[in-house]
C-alpha cells in the first residue's frame, strides 16, 4: 500500500488490545464527552485490567505452591486507582519515596504490605517506613546504620539486603559481596533494632534464565544465614516481566525492514523497548519457578528451604489497563507525508524522552468519519515550539486525513508512558487520569484521585 506521494510502503504496527478498550474506543460519544469536559489530553485507565494482571501472578505463585507476595512498583503510573484494587486482593506496593508511602497508605494498603526500595533512602522515609511496619531493601552500609539508628525510637524494622548482581558489576545498586557480608555481621549485632528477613535483588533485561539463575543463588545463602540464627524467610527477584505490545508477525517485520526514511527527518531511534517477547506476564514468573537446578524446579527449592517470594512487576501490573487521547489542532503537509499537530506534549509519551519510540499506531478517532477517505501517512507533533516535541517520530498510516476536534488515542500507555517524564512545559497543565469502570451494563467515567 502507497500511502500520499511516497514511494515508501509504511509498515503498519497495530496494537495488541484487549476487549474493554475496544468497546471504550467504540464509543466515540463517551471520549468526545471526556475531552470535552477536560479540555485537553486525557489518560484512560482501567482498573479491573489491573486486578486481573494481579490475580494471574498470585495464581501463578499459589500454583507452584510458593508463598509470596506481588509487590506493585509505584513508579510506574502515579494513579490512585490501582491502590484499592491491590488492598482487596491482598496484594502489596513497593514505594522509593515518602510522598509514595503515604498515598499508598492513604488508599487502604496495609504498612506490612509496603515495601521500601531505591536508592539511599532520606531518614524521613525510613522513619515513616519503620513505624508502619513496612519492609526495607537496605542499599548500602551507611543505610543499615542509619536504620538501626532509628529503630532506637521507633522499634524494629523489617528489612531486605539488597545484592549487587554478578553480571552488573558497575551498578549503582545493591552490596558488593564484601559489603555483603559486612551487612550481615551488622545485622547479627543489631538484631534487637533490624530483623534480616532475606535478600533482594533486580537485574536489567527480560530474560528468564538469569533471574532463576541468581534467585538459585540467594537460596543458598538464605540458607547458610539462617544457620547463623538470623530469621530468613524471603527473597525477592524484584520487576523485569516482560510485556506484549504487538504481533510477532508485525514487530518481526518491522525489525528485519526498518529504515531512516520510515522516520520524519531520517530520525531513527536505535534501540527499542522489545514490543513483542515471551513469556510475558505471570508466564514468565512461571518459566522461571520452573527453571530446574539439580534436578528440581526454583519453585520446589524454595519450598523445599521455607522460602517465600517477593516480585515487584510495575509495567507487567499495568499492561493492557490504559491508554492516552491527545485532541488534534491541525494538520498539514510539507512533506509526502503529513505532520499532524495534538493538544499535549511528548513528555506525555515516554520512551520520546529516552532517546526511543513508542512503537504501536496511534489511532484515530475522527469527529467525522469519512468512509471514502484515502489513507494518509503522518508523524504527530506536540504543541510546544521546540522541534523536538515529537509524538511519534515514525510516519504511521491513519485511514483518513487528521482534522481540528478529531481524537488521537495512543494505545496500552498505562505502564511508564502516563506520567514518568511528564511537565507542565508551556504552563500546560499534566494531562488528567480519567478511571473507565463497567457498571449496569454501560460505561462510566470519572477523574482519578
Amino acid at each position: 500500500m502507497v500511502l500520499n506521494a511516497s514511494p515508501v510502503e509504511l509498515p503498519a504496527l497495530p496494537a495488541v488490545e484487549q476487549e474493554w478498550q475496544r468497546r471504550v474506543r467504540a464509543d466515540r460519544q463517551l471520549l468526545f464527552d471526556i475531552q470535552h469536559a477536560v479540555g485537553g489530553p486525557f489518560h484512560v485507565v482501567y482498573p479491573e485490567q489491573f486486578a486481573a494482571n494481579l490475580r494471574s501472578f498470585q495464581k501463578t505463585l499459589a500454583g507452584y505452591g510458593v508463598r509470596g507476595q506481588v509487590y506493585y512498583g509505584k513508579k510506574a503510573n502515579k494513579a490512585g486507582c490501582w491502590l484499592p484494587a491491590i488492598a482487596d486482593l491482598d496484594g502489596a506496593v513497593d514505594v522509593a519515596s515518602e510522598p509514595e508511602l503515604v498515598h499508598a497508605l492513604a488508599h487502604g494498603i496495609r504498612g506490612r504490605d509496603i515495601g521500601v526500595t531505591g536508592a539511599a533512602k532520606t531518614d524521613g522515609l525510613l522513619r515513616l517506613a519503620a513505624r508502619h511496619d513496612c519492609v526495607v531493601a537496605i542499599d548500602a552500609l551507611d543505610e543499615l546504620e542509619r536504620v538501626a539508628w532509628i529503630a532506637r525510637n521507633a522499634g524494629p524494622v523489617r528489612i531486605l539486603l539488597r545484592t549487587l548482581p554478578p553480571n552488573a558489576p558497575h551498578s549503582r545498586f545493591g552490596l558488593s559481596a564484601t559489603d555483603l557480608d559486612t551487612a550481615i555481621a551488622m545485622c547479627a549485632r543489631l538484631r534487637s533494632r533490624v530483623e534480616l528477613i532475606g535478600f533482594s535483588f533486580h537485574l536489567d533485561g527480560y530474560a528468564v534464565a538469569p533471574r532463576a539463575e541468581l534467585a538459585y543463588e540467594l537460596i543458598r545463602l538464605c540458607a547458610k544465614t539462617k544457620a547463623q540464627g538470623l530469621p530468613i524467610t524471603t527473597l525477592s527477584i524484584g520487576g523485569g516481566f516482560a510485556c506484549r505490545y504487538l504481533g510477532d508477525d508485525d514487530w518481526n517485520a518491522f525489525l528485519a525492514h526498518r529504515r531512516d526514511d520510515w522516520f520524519h527527518a531520517g530520525k531513527r531511534p536505535e534501540k527499542f523497548y522489545p514490543y513483542a517477547q515471551g513469556p510475558t506476564g505471570a508466564d514468565m514468573l512461571a518459566a522461571i519457578l520452573a527453571t530446574e537446578f539439580e534436578g528440581h524446579a526454583l519453585g520446589n527449592h524454595l519450598r523445599d528451604n521455607d522460602i517465600q517470594l517477593y516480585i515487584e512487576p510495575g509495567r507487567a501490573l499495568l499492561i493492557d489497563a490504559g491508554f492516552t487521547v491527545f485532541p488534534v489542532l491541525g494538520y498539514k503537509q510539507n512533506f509526502d507525508y503529513g505532520i499532524t499537530t495534538v493538544h499535549g506534549l511528548s513528555m506525555s509519551v515516554s520512551e520520546q524522552w529516552k532517546g526511543s519510540e513508542f512503537l504501536p499506531d496511534p489511532i484515530l478517532v475522527p469527529r467525522n468519519p469519512d468512509p471514502a477517505a484515502e489513507p494518509i501517512a503522518t508523524c504527530v507533533g506536540g504543541a510546544s515550539c521546540m522541534e523536538y516535541d515529537m509524538l511519534t517520530w515514525r510516519k504511521v498510516p491513519l485511514p483518513q486525513r487528521p482534522a481540528p476536534g478529531d481524537l488521537l488515542l495512543y494505545p496500552n500507555t498505562a505502564g511508564y508512558q502516563m506520567d514518568k517524564n511528564e511537565s507542565e512545559f508551556h504552563q500546560l497543565r499534566l494531562p488528567p487520569k480519567v478511571v473507565i469502570t463497567a457498571e449496569e451494563g454501560r460505561l462510566r467515567w470519572r477523574l482519578d484521585k
